[in-house]
C-alpha cells in the first residue's frame, strides 16, 4: 500500500486546519449557506435530505487494518454506528453533525485518509480493479498507475474547476472488473502484441447519468512513460471545450459525442504534440518509488492446492458454497483471494455496522497480510488468504455476519441510497433491493439462477450504474408517485454494453414480480453454461418483453401499452 510522505501529511493538515476555520465560520454566521457550499464541497461534505454526508476517499479501494479501525470509530462515535460503501470504492458517513466534521477530518488524517476531491468539478478518487495483484488474468498490477494518477491529480492547479465531475478507472487485467468503458477515462495496462512493450489502451468518454454512453477507444497504445502527458491534452482539450453553460452536457461523453471520436483524438493529439513530455511526465525513479508501495506480501511457499480447506469443504456444506461463490483464483500457488458480501438476504447493499468494521479489521490483520479491499458492486475483499486458513477466516466471518455466499448472483445487488438519503434522488432504492434479495434468497434458487448482476439507481443520475446492469432498475417519480424502469442487457465488462427498456414504468410493489419473471424467461430459453447475460446477448430482448409484457398485464388487469 501507498504511504504518505511528509508532502501528503502536511498538505492534509493544512487542508483540515482550513476547514476548521470555514465551519466554525459557518457555525457563527460569518459564512452564509451559499457561501459554505463550494467549501464544503471541496471537503467530501454533503448536504442530503436529512444531515450531512461526508465522503471518504478510498484510492482504488484499498485499505489497512488500522484505517478500517478508524472509520469504525468515526461511525461508533459521530454517525449512527454503520458507514456505507459506493460504486466509487469509498466510503460515505451518513449522519455527521458539522460542528463534529473537523474532529473527524483529522482523525482519518491520523491514519492517511482524507476527503478531498470525493466532491466538486474535478478529478474524483481513481478506482481499480478489486483484485489489481492478485488475478490470474493481469499483465500488471494497475494500482502503481492509480496512484500515479492520485498524486498527479491532485490540486491540479489547471483541473480544479473543471466543466464537471471526473471519473477515471484503471485495469491491468484481460477481464474488465472496473467498470473502464463507462468513465470518463478508462486505461487498460496491456502488452504490445509485436515488442511486448507495457503501456495502455486509452477509453474516454464514457458514462453514465442522462446520457449513458459506452467509451471510445482514443489511443490503442500508449507507452507507460507518457501516460501522465497523454491525459493532460486529453484534460485539457476537456478543460478548454466543455460545455459549461449546461451541466446536463458538461461531461466529456457529450464532448467526445458532438465533435465526433476522430476529430476529438486529433485535437488531444495536437494539443499532446505542443507539450513537452519530460516535464509532465512522472521520472522513471519517481514512478519506481510508488510501485515499490505495491510490492507483493511476503507469500510462503504452498503447493498449488491445500487439501486442508478441500478436506473442510467435504465436511461443511456451507463452507464450499462460501469458497464456491466468493472465491476468487490467486496467482499465488496455495493463497485465494476471497470476496466478502456486504449484501446479506433483506439487508441494505453496502452497509457496515462498527463492529463488523472491527471484526473484519481483525480478520484482515491476521490473515490477509493486513490488506483488504473495496470494490465497486459495494462488497469487500481479502486479497490475500492462505487456502489453509479458509475454514477459519470463514467461522470468523460467520461469527460477524460476513458470510453471506452470494457474490455475483441475484441478490448481490448495486444500489444507490435513493429517496431514503440523498436529495437528488426521485425514488427509493433500498427498500427495492431488500425485497429482491429476500425473493430470491433461498441458496439453491440463486445458485440455479447463477451469475446475474442487478443494479438499482433512484434517479437519473445513475450512481447506482443500473444503464450496465444485467437488469436495470431506474427509479423516477411519476405523478407523484415511485415509478420504477426496467432494462435487461447491460454489461460493466470488457464486453461493455447498455440495457434496454423492456416495458412502461412499474410500481415499487410489483418491481420483485416482474424481475421473477424475467428470470423465469431465461429459465426458459437459456442453453447448456448460458449464464443470464448469454442469454439475453443470444436470444436478444423480444423473449423478455414479451414476458414482462405479460407480467404487467397480469398485474394492472389491461393490455400494455406504449407508455413511459
Amino acid at each position: 500500500m501507498y504511504r504518505y510522505d511528509e508532502f501528503d501529511e502536511r498538505f492534509v493538515r493544512e487542508r483540515v486546519a482550513q476547514f476548521k476555520d470555514q465551519v466554525e465560520r459557518r457555525l457563527d454566521g460569518s459564512l452564509s449557506d451559499d457561501e459554505f457550499k463550494p467549501l464544503r464541497l471541496k471537503n467530501g461534505l454533503y448536504l442530503q435530505l436529512h444531515a450531512y454526508m461526508l465522503r471518504i476517499a478510498v484510492p482504488y479501494g484499498t485499505l489497512n487494518s488500522r484505517q478500517l479501525r478508524q472509520l469504525a470509530h468515526i461511525a461508533e462515535r459521530y454517525d449512527r454506528g454503520y458507514g456505507h460503501f459506493t460504486t466509487r470504492q469509498n466510503l460515505q458517513f451518513n449522519w455527521p453533525k458539522l460542528k463534529d466534521v473537523p474532529e473527524i477530518l483529522n482523525l482519518l488524517a491520523d491514519v492517511e485518509m482524507h476527503c478531498i476531491q470525493t466532491s466538486g468539478n474535478c478529478i474524483r478518487n481513481v478506482t481499480a480493479d478489486q483484485f489489481s495483484g492478485v488475478a490470474r488474468d493481469e499483465v500488471e498490477d494497475p494500482r502503481p498507475t492509480a496512484e500515479l494518477i492520485r498524486q498527479w491529480s491532485s490540486l491540479h492547479p489547471e483541473f480544479v474547476w473543471l466543466p464537471r465531475k471526473f471519473k477515471i478507472a484503471v485495469t491491468g487485467a484481460e477481464h474488465d472488473r472496473a467498470a473502464i468503458m463507462v468513465h470518463d477515462i478508462g486505461l487498460k495496462v496491456l502488452r504490445h502484441a509485436e515488442t511486448g512493450e507495457i503501456g495502455y489502451e486509452v477509453v474516454v468518454g464514457g458514462g453514465l447519468g442522462r446520457t449513458p454512453m459506452i467509451g471510445k477507444v482514443v489511443r490503442s497504445f500508449l507507452p507507460k512513460d507518457e501516460l501522465l502527458a497523454y491525459l493532460e491534452a486529453v484534460m485539457r482539450v476537456y478543460n478548454a471545450e466543455g460545455r459549461r453553460d449546461n451541466k446536463f452536457k458538461a461531461r466529456v461523453k457529450i464532448l467526445v459525442h458532438e465533435t465526433g471520436t476522430e476529430e476529438f483524438v486529433r485535437r488531444v493529439e495536437e494539443e499532446y504534440a505542443q507539450l513537452d513530455g519530460p516535464t509532465v511526465n512522472a521520472p522513471l525513479e519517481e514512478v519506481e518509488r510508488i510501485a515499490r508501495y505495491f510490492a507483493p506480501p511476503a507469500y510462503a511457499a504452498l503447493p498449488e492446492t491445500s487439501e486442508t480447506l478441500a478436506s473442510a469443504r467435504r465436511a461443511d456444506p456451507a463452507l464450499d458454497r462460501f469458497v464456491e461463490q466468493n472465491g476468487f483464483a490467486h496467482k499465488q500457488p496455495g493463497y485465494i483471494a476471497l470476496t466478502v458480501s456486504l449484501k446479506p438476504i433483506g439487508g441494505i447493499p453496502g452497509d457496515m455496522t462498527h463492529d463488523q468494521m472491527r471484526a473484519f479489521a481483525d480478520i484482515a490483520e491476521r490473515w490477509s497480510f493486513d490488506e483488504l479491499r473495496v470494490t465497486h458492486a459495494q462488497n469487500l475483499v481479502l486479497p490475500h488468504v492462505r487456502q489453509d486458513d479458509v475454514p477459519a477466516v470463514f467461522e470468523a466471518l460467520k461469527a460477524a455476519g460476513l458470510a453471506t455466499a452470494n457474490a455475483g448472483l441475484v441478490t448481490d445487488i448495486i444500489a444507490c441510497p435513493g429517496l431514503d438519503y440523498c436529495a437528488l434522488a426521485t425514488a427509493r432504492s433500498i427498500g427495492v433491493a431488500q425485497e429482491i434479495s429476500k425473493t430470491f434468497g433461498a441458496e439453491e434458487r440463486q445458485r440455479e439462477v447463477g451469475p446475474l448482476q442487478i443494479k438499482i439507481s433512484g434517479c437519473i443520475n445513475a450512481c447506482g450504474h443500473h444503464h450496465v446492469g444485467h437488469i436495470g432498475i431506474l427509479g423516477i417519480e411519476k405523478s407523484g408517485k415511485e415509478n420504477y424502469q426496467i432494462t435487461v442487457g447491460g454489461d460493466a465488462s470488457e464486453q461493455a454494453a447498455l440495457g434496454e427498456r423492456v416495458g412502461p414504468g412499474i410500481d415499487g410493489e410489483d418491481v420483485p414480480g416482474a424481475i421473477e419473471a424475467l428470470v423465469a424467461t431465461y429459465m426458459t430459453e437459456r442453453q447448456d453454461g448460458e449464464t443470464f447475460i448469454d442469454t439475453v446477448k443470444r436470444t436478444g430482448l423480444d423473449p423478455f418483453k414479451a414476458s414482462f409484457t405479460a407480467y404487467v398485464a397480469d398485474r394492472t388487469g389491461s393490455p400494455v401499452g406504449e407508455d413511459a
